[in-house]
Parts: structure tokens; sequence; C-alpha cells
């Protein structure tokens, strides 16, 4: 059995709830339904599994999806060392076997095959099938699985299948309303509340350009960098350079659009 010690998380998360959430996610868990987080990048999904781990005093092991991911990343394959062959558990198969809580980030990245190998995880059964070893791993009774995609990011190539996303409850996030974000940025980023109020207005400015030249708007994340970067001393504009317009676009004319919402408020 793995040593899930260092997957708890020790010390509480901030995180601000902007609705029922964490009551919905605690009544989902005590019946171990699995989770499907939708939402923007950067709006507090990861946080949020986070602070639930954490509140739940369960150990949660964070799988980063991506394309080249294989089957065998998820549940374990055969070594070869000094000793001969050994069998690895993948991170899913030592969140089934240890009663972690196993969060897939962004899994529409994974392949649809690769997927597909956590079926029998989210159903009655709750077991996990090793077939290379030719063993049944049966789910701790803690276990539960978590997913997180961005909708936004959707395409024929990129989405789950219906027999997939059927298997899961699902929660909405979203970027939080004006005064919870103020607050969010204010307490995370380090600034006052008046700064923390502009960098917020600048965001709904990029956020309505949504479709009309940008694929997202600026992040709670990215609102976080830039007032942490401004309470190290940096200028507002170099600040919001750096964190909010130059990683959102490449297109020198939306970059002026970013800029003049910018320099409005500062």
């Amino acid at each position: 059995m793995a040593d899930t010690e260092q997957y708890l998380v020790k010390s509480e998360p901030y995180y601000r709830a902007v609705g029922d959430e964490v009551e919905m996610y605690q009544a989902a868990y005590d019946v171990r339904m699995p989770v499907m987080l939708k939402g923007p990048t950067g709006c507090g999904k990861s946080r949020f599994v986070e602070y639930m781990a954490w509140k739940l005093k369960k150990p949660l092991i964070t799988i980063a999806c991506n394309e080249d991911m294989t089957a065998s990343d998820l549940v374990g394959r055969f070594l070869l060392d000094i000793n001969g062959t050994q069998w690895q558990d993948g991170p899913l198969t030592v969140a089934a076997r240890s009663g972690a809580i196993c969060y897939l980030d962004e899994v529409v990245e994974a392949r649809q095959d690769t997927t597909v190998v956590i079926h029998p995880l989210t159903d009655h059964r709750r077991q996990l099938p090793l077939e290379k070893k030719g063993e049944l791993v049966q789910a701790h009774e803690d276990f539960q699985i978590v997913i997180s995609y961005n909708p936004g990011y959707q395409s024929l190539m990129k989405d789950l299948k219906q027999s997939t996303k059927q298997r899961f409850g699902g929660m909405d996030f979203d970027y939080p309303g004006t005064e919870i974000e103020v607050e969010i940025v204010t307490h995370e980023g380090g600034v006052e509340k008046e700064l923390a109020e502009k960098l917020v207005q600048v965001a709904h400015r990029s956020r309505n350009l949504k479709g009309h030249g940008l694929d997202e708007g600026m992040s709670t994340r990215l609102l976080v960098y830039a007032a942490q970067l401004m309470s190290k001393g940096i200028s507002a504009q170099q600040a919001c350079k750096m964190a909010l317009v130059t990683p959102l676009t490449d297109d020198p004319d939306m970059r002026d659009t970013l800029d003049a919402a910018v320099s409005t408020y500062f």
C-alpha cells in the first residue's frame, strides 16, 4: 500500500465560496458520487478541490491530463529494475487502493481511449481492472474521482464521450461576482482593496471581448499575479503588462486594446 501521507493537504487553502458549492460537494462526497467541475481557466476549480480535500481530511492525488497520457500512465505498468520486473501502480490505482480523492485536471486534454479506464470506477462497480497484472482492484470506501475541464475549449476532437459525462454529477464554476473577486484579489494579491477593484474592472473589460478577438478573458488567477507583482513594488502598468496582457494574446491590435483598458484604470 502506497504512503498517502504526502498527498494530504496540510494547511487550509484559501477558498472563498460564491454559493452553495461546498455543501453540494460535501453531499456528493458523502454518497461517493463522481464529480465533474466545468468552468473557465483560472476561476478556482483546482483550488476548490484542494480546499475540499483539506476539509474532508482526505489525500488528494492530482493528475494533469495531456494528449500523450496513456492508460498505463494512469493505472500502472511493469518496470525493469535490478531485481527483475516489478509492477508499479499508477496514480489512479494508488488513489483507488488508498481511499484518496483522484483529481483529473483538464480531462478533455487526454485521449478518449485513455479516459475510458475510469469507467468501472465511476459506477456501482467501483472497480479498476489491471489487465496487464491480472488483478481487479476494489476501490477503497473513501475513494472518489473528480474531473475538471473548460467547456469554452470544447470541440469535436476535445470533448468527453456521453458515456463518460453521464457517470458524473456536474458543478458549474465561473468567475466570481465583482465584490467577491475583489475580496479574493485583495487577500491573495496582498494589495489594497482600491487597487484590487481596478484590476477586476480591467478583467471585466477583457471578458467582454471573449469571442471578439479573445478566446478567454483575464482569469482571477492572472489578477492575483498582477496584484502580487504590484505588492512587490512593480508599477501597475508593468505588472498588468506582464501578468494580464502578454499571457492573454499575441495579436498586436488586441494587446493595444487591453493596454488601453489598463490605462483607463491606472
